[in-house]
């Protein structure tokens, strides 16, 4: 991919500068300084004396010499094989020729005494040209590759401190300054140092040496995103992307401080927040879960944010082998035996080769490690890709090609060696999932040996099932979609991106590679002895590193068709769990529906789509004042026209829509209450109490029915289900108690039984139901989120992930997310399987209540207003002026478009969608 896309921009550069020079032609790790035109003199004092014109480039460890004639070879000189160089024809050590060439550099080839002489256009830099060539000759002479690498760095941080930014190729006279300092441009294999400097509207870079272009400039308003890297497992590197989706970035920097890193982020960060909302794995999570993202779309986004990078061969994406079978005529997608089993390493496939590897490991002193490969590093991916990248191959080869038989030549027996091979362990990489073709067909007419066979390796052999390239990617993107892959994936993110990745877990899951391969294996800052730290590093970028941890705990699964419940319950069943009457018309099991009441159900879901999908279009019509203090409760009866509401002015009040008038007001205590719930057939109202009560009361006879004294301290919210009755309080405690029927009799008390008591260790300020009963969630007033299995009253997962109270929580719809909001002003989305946080948003207010489909949500904020949120996009898309204080509660109908809203300015608020 990277190859693909960029090597186009990078031909349009060098046909700008008409050079065949390319960093690749320098060893790794080495430089490239400066460049001078100057003519190579070939025979000097010969009568076949001539003059080549060229560019003579000074690198840290050689001389190369670019003739501008195409017909002429490129002259590469290591520094290090030379045993004389000095201008030419002086007397002296170095300089021993009689007959001098003005601005004349000559360098003796160790070779047979070979002479280079070189004529600079500008004599008068010859000094320092001569000067800095013995230098670096010096450095690479040193014995210690350690001591030869700390002397050119010196020579380099030297260079770049005599050296800044030239403010003359500001875009604008107006720009301003923010910051400068010195980097590296990272690309594939090579690194370029220079000069970052950042403005006000623009990020620059310029090459200290000037190529392939003076100076690269991005403009700040074109970034989408920005990524802090590892660059050999060091925190020194940033990217910076100006697309949302592509894999290949804008510029990738290597910084020589941290700090320097850091302070850019932040001046970017800071300016994209205006701009650009910030991603995280979790809300790509999200989206994928959602269906929202494809496969394809969510592995590069994690390998995106686990520093993988086109840029760097040795954290290049990595993309699992999905299809196992490449012999069959046709693929069977419906057919798990097609498949690679996901929960396994490439390197468990096989049990025989595993059970060797085992025994190796037991045997084997610390560390310990399974592998002796990676199942990613430049050579796999160059692998890959030598058809379209062959000077990156021959580049790392040392200018040759691999034997042809272990060439990338069949994806059959390359899919055999992975799963047979002794040290074979590699995955794959995008290209295998994307539309081009070009790294399977070898266009460049490359000579890429002959196989024992006699074969010629040509174009890649592909399996039986696939008719031509172009079928071949298809069909394997076909597979990586299939939904014997999305409900297995993310088994594999957990080995590559999870919790499977290093420790006790990687250990089970037979994951454990080499210890330089992980993020903090190595400290390479603490080393002192640079041969060690030169080896280190240089094992690091060869070997492979393994992908930054994005998840702590178990991911969570895609939601696909086989996994959806039968019944589709409303956005307001998992978020107003004090409206049973939603909650009786959604659960009922699917087979207990008629084929009219599925069409009308079909409907029903069809008209929420429409209304959420226009929720931004709520407008206020009615706003009524009817308590003295802030509101806490809304229940509306099945036909609508009588509203319930509960305030902390101790009164529950019945108003009439129609009428628009205040009908009842009912006090229990002198205590506020804090919620209220209707039962089925509007004849109860159950209202919960600040005096720790739970008060029922009957409309059809106009007075308190029965009272609940089930707690030590103050109620602070109610839930009602199938006759049963969920209170949580700030003693501590939920509490599900039974004997509550939907048409209570108001001729005898009832007797409520304790059935389950789920304890927490602080106050609970809010709970709430799935739409089945099975499950239920509860936040409590130090911020702490809790999933609780109702069927055997035991704790699921506790998640702190509020600073401060949690003001609301609820399910989504299909109960597989929980949404929660808190004093901190954050929107968390948990996955309920795992436990695991995967989005979080932040407000800058509090989100006192809410309401959710599992896609968007509608929030009453502290300000009063009404927010319209984008879960899968991550961010706030409109705001509804409402209260003239907080909103404290809400509720919704079944249709979604009608909402009423409670706040502390004491009044209800009348809200319909106008589409």
């Amino acid at each position: 991919m990277a190859f693909i896309r960029k090597k186009p921009r990078e031909q349009q550069l060098q046909l700008y500068s008409r050079e065949r020079f390319s960093l690749l032609l320098l060893n790794l790790e080495e430089y490239y300084f400066e460049q001078h035109t100057a003519n190579h003199i070939q025979h000097k004092g010969n009568r076949n004396e001539r003059k080549i014109r060229g560019s003579l480039k000074i690198c840290s460890k050689s001389v190369i010499f670019e003739p501008d004639a195409i017909s002429q070879p490129i002259i590469k000189i290591p520094l290090r094989d030379c045993i004389k160089i000095g201008k030419h024809g002086e007397n002296g050590a170095s300089r021993h020729f009689a007959k001098a060439v003005p601005g004349g550099i000559s360098l003796i080839f160790s070779q047979g005494t070979m002479e280079y002489v070189f004529e600079l256009d500008v004599s008068g830099k010859v000094d320092d040209v001569v000067e800095t060539l013995l230098q670096l000759h010096r450095a690479s002479c040193l014995d210690k590759l350690g001591d030869q690498t700390a002397m050119i760095t010196a020579i380099l941080q030297s260079r770049l401190a005599r050296t800044s930014f030239d403010k003359n190729r500001f875009q604008s006279v107006s720009e301003t300054l923010h910051m400068e300092c010195k980097a590296e441009m990272v690309t594939p294999l090579v690194t370029n140092p220079g000069h970052v400097c950042v403005t006000d509207t623009t990020l620059y870079f310029q090459p200290l040496n000037g190529y392939p272009t003076p100076v690269v400039q991005i403009t700040l308003q074109d970034v989408r995103r920005i990524y802090k890297r590892r660059h050999g497992l060091m925190p020194l590197g940033l990217e910076v992307f100006c697309t949302e989706d592509d894999l290949c970035s804008d510029i990738y920097l290597k910084f020589y401080e941290p700090q320097d890193r850091d302070d850019l982020y932040f001046y970017i960060a800071t300016y994209l927040e205006h701009h650009v909302a910030e991603r995280s794995a979790e809300s790509y999570t999200l989206q994928w879960q959602r269906g929202h993202l494809s496969n394809y779309q969510y592995l590069l986004h994690l390998n995106s944010l686990a520093d993988r990078s086109c840029n760097d061969l040795s954290q290049y994406p990595v993309f699992p082998w999905v299809v196992s079978d490449y012999s069959s005529p046709e693929l069977d997608l419906s057919n798990p035996g097609t498949f690679r089993d996901l929960s396994k390493p490439v390197g468990a496939l096989n049990k025989e080769r595993l059970e060797r590897l085992l025994a190796r490991y037991q045997e084997m002193p610390e560390p310990k490690f399974m592998y002796g490969s990676h199942y990613s590093s430049p050579g796999y991916v160059l692998f890959y890709l030598v058809r379209i990248a062959p000077e990156y191959m021959l580049c790392l080869q040392n200018g040759r090609f691999d034997n042809a038989d272990r060439m990338f030549n069949s994806i059959a027996e390359t899919w055999k060696n992975c799963l047979d091979g002794a040290t074979d362990f590699k995955e794959l990489i995008p290209e295998f999932y994307g539309d081009d073709i070009s790294f399977l067909i070898n266009s460049l007419k490359l000579d890429l040996g002959k196989r024992q066979g006699g074969q010629m390796v040509d174009d890649v052999k592909l399996p039986p099932w696939a008719r031509s390239p172009e079928d071949f990617l298809r069909k394997s993107r076909e597979a990586l979609e299939s939904s014997y892959v999305s409900e297995h994936l993310h088994e594999w993110i957990d080995l590559v991106f999870g919790y499977k990745q290093k420790g006790g877990d990687a250990v089970g899951a037979h994951n454990v590679f080499h210890p330089l391969t992980y993020e903090g294996g190595v400290d390479l800052n603490s080393m002192e002895d640079p041969d060690e730290k030169v080896a280190v590093l240089t094992q690091i970028l060869e070997f492979g590193q393994t992908p930054k941890q994005l998840f702590a705990t178990p991911h969570p699964r895609r939601i696909t068709p086989r996994f959806k419940s039968g019944s589709q319950p409303s956005s307001c069943n998992a978020s107003t769990a004090d409206s049973p009457e939603r909650r009786r018309l959604t659960r009922l099991p699917l087979d207990a529906v008629s084929p009219g009441e599925e069409s009308f159900e079909d409907l029903t879901e069809e008209s929420r789509t429409l209304a959420w999908s226009n929720i931004t279009k709520l407008q206020l019509y009615e706003q009524h004042r009817i308590h003295k203090e802030a509101v806490t409760g809304i229940a509306v009866s099945c036909n609508g026209s009588s509203v319930f509401t509960t305030s902390q002015d101790s009164t529950l009040k019945m108003f009439s829509k129609e009428s628009k008038m205040l009908q009842r007001s009912i006090s229990f205590s002198n205590m506020a209450l804090s919620s209220c719930l209707l039962l089925p057939g509007d004849g109860t109202v159950i209202s919960s109490s600040w005096d720790n009560n739970v008060y029922f009361y009957s409309v059809a006879f106009g007075r308190r029915q029965d009272t609940l004294m089930g707690h030590d301290d103050a109620v602070s919210k109610i839930c009602w289900l199938d006759s049963r009755l969920y209170s949580a309080s700030w003693d501590s405690t939920v509490k599900v108690w039974s004997g509550v029927p939907p048409e209570m009799s108001a001729a005898r008390r009832h007797q409520f039984d304790l059935l389950a008591e789920l304890e927490h260790d602080v106050g609970v300020d809010t709970i709430s139901l799935n739409a089945a009963g099975t499950l239920l969630v509860s936040g409590t007033r130090e911020g702490t989120v809790t999933i609780w299995d109702l069927t055997t009253a035991t704790m699921l997962h506790q998640i702190p992930c509020h600073s401060g109270t949690v003001c609301d929580t609820a399910f989504s719809p299909d109960s597989r997310h929980v949404l929660s909001t808190g004093e901190d002003g954050c929107l968390n989305v948990i996955d309920v399987q795992t436990g695991m946080l995967i989005s979080s948003m932040t407000s800058d207010e509090p989100q006192r209540c809410f309401i959710w489909d599992g896609n968007s949500v509608l929030s009453g904020s502290q300000s009063g207003e009404l927010l319209v949120w984008d879960l899968l996009g991550g961010r706030s898309t409109d705001r509804i002026r409402g209260h003239a204080g907080a909103v404290t509660c809400m509720w919704m109908n079944e249709q979604c478009s009608s909402v009423i809203t409670g706040g502390e300015d004491r009044q209800i608020t009348f809200w319909k969608l106008q589409y």
